[in-house]
């Protein structure tokens, strides 16, 4: 890799002109030399005004370039900046995050240093509204995404996923862009397939952040499919603690220690909910108390209840995707 790579920083939009001025504005502000870096943002047929606002940042600067993205899902877009990227990294950028102004640099200092195939910074969520700040706030626990590291901003090392990401073009040539087939959850699978292969804003309301999580746990089921194997254990408890949640509530009509297993085991989660919350709320402000366990609740019913769902439509549907699960929502 040369001293200062020429760097391709793709940027899948869509319907996000409440975000896409102040990200736009961190990502043309970073400090790599201006003459070293482009931007292509993947433009997904958004009906808000986001294609004139873009059109409008290309006539300030013209290290910035728009593609088109028909099918409107993450993944696509990806791979059509992939396909109009010239450099010799990519890094990886989107409309809910924004970012320091060495990230860029930094990202390529770190890709230098380590031979890593895929770098990137900690994944830390900042909310807007009292409920997004919650959503936020349970979204840097263990207790809502378990032992991902990709959280703690304190660390350096080795992770099953990176948060966005920074990768040598050649990596793209040695396993392949972002599956198409995925609306969710692509990053996780190209990651499983990189480590197999050797080598944002949050959501501002609970409705919101259930869909998401249902969604990230769905198409977890088909990652899981692809690859034979999960990325982490602690993608498959979410839906197992569902599953024997469910077996113990139907063995009570028949068992009554049944009825005391199931109450015991919910009563321990909600136990875990209520300490997560209090822990959570002393970090991250008192005032977010009341809703947190509502959080952590959607953090992890919706990822369960998705992953149950994708697993049922994978065995009963032979595969073939709900219509729920592959049209996109509208950011909330």
């Amino acid at each position: 890799m040369t001293a200062e790579p020429f760097v391709s920083v793709i940027l899948p939009v869509r319907d996000e002109t409440h975000s896409i001025g102040a990200c736009l504005a961190t990502v043309l502000g970073q400090d790599y030399p201006p003459d070293r870096m482009e931007v292509v943002v993947a433009e997904g047929m958004s009906r808000d005004g986001t294609r004139e606002a873009l059109d409008q940042w290309c006539g300030r600067d013209s290290r910035l370039r728009v593609v088109d993205n028909p099918r409107g899902i993450v993944s696509a877009g990806l791979n059509a900046a992939l396909r109009a990227a010239r450099g010799e990294v990519v890094v990886r950028m989107d409309a809910h995050t924004e970012y320091a102004s060495d990230y860029v640099r930094r990202c390529v200092e770190v890709l230098r240093e380590t031979g890593a195939d895929n770098v990137g910074g900690p994944w830390v969520a900042r909310g807007t509204g009292y409920v997004g700040r919650a959503i936020a706030a349970a979204f840097q626990s263990p207790f809502a995404v378990g032992t991902s590291r990709g959280h703690n901003e304190g660390y350096e090392g080795p992770v099953d996923t990176v948060y966005l990401g920074c990768w040598r073009r050649e990596v793209f040539e040695r396993v392949g862009g972002f599956d198409e087939e995925l609306v969710r959850n692509q990053d996780d699978e190209h990651s499983l397939r990189l480590t197999r292969a050797g080598g944002y804003q949050p959501r501002a309301s609970l409705a919101a952040l259930f869909r998401q999580y249902m969604q990230y746990g769905y198409w977890k089921v088909r990652v899981i499919q692809k690859h034979r194997l999960p990325a982490s254990f602690r993608h498959l408890v979410p839906g197992l603690f569902l599953v024997v949640l469910a077996l113990l509530a139907a063995g009570a009509f028949f068992w009554s220690a049944s009825l005391w297993a199931c109450l015991g085991l919910a009563g321990l989660y909600l136990l875990g909910v209520a300490g997560a919350s209090i822990l959570t709320a002393r970090r991250a402000g008192l005032s977010l108390l009341p809703v947190l366990p509502a959080v952590f609740w959607c953090y992890h019913f919706g990822y369960g209840c998705g992953f149950l769902a994708g697993l049922g439509n994978r065995l009963l549907r032979r595969g073939k995707p709900q219509a729920a699960f592959t049209t996109l929502t509208r950011p909330a």
